[in-house]
């Protein structure tokens, strides 16, 4: 039969193991300063994410895919304003895409954090 300290040490371990796998990371796109209607600069609070796309409000697809720069920004250029609220479709390093629905507001402020709903 198991010892007491053998099974609070297992119960204990069996916690941590349980934790360490749900610890995810609340993902947030900060809006860079300079970011106006056609021009947008995006720095998302993980390093893990790539193919960073965007779909504008009433858009029926990712239309948009922005340029990764060196500091970890991902950023857009367009001719004529877009369409907000974006949602923004990227890579996840690990693998498969995740979408964030209507992330980035109309009224959006340059130096503003956005949550999403998702964790990475």
């Amino acid at each position: 039969m198991a010892s007491r300290s053998s099974i609070v040490l297992a119960t204990v371990m069996l916690a941590a193991l349980f934790a360490v796998g749900f610890c995810t990371t609340p993902l947030t796109f900060q809006v860079g300063k300079g970011s106006k209607p056609g021009h947008l600069i995006l720095t998302p609070n993980v390093a893990t994410i790539s193919d960073v796309e965007i779909k504008e409000h009433g858009g029926d697809d990712f239309s948009f895919t922005l340029k990764e720069g060196p500091t970890g920004t991902w950023t857009l250029d367009t001719k004529a304003p877009l369409k907000y609220p974006l949602c923004i479709r990227f890579a996840v390093k690990s693998g498969g895409y995740r979408i964030a629905d209507d992330v980035i507001p109309a009224d959006f402020k340059a130096g503003t954090t956005y949550k999403t709903t998702l964790s990475i």
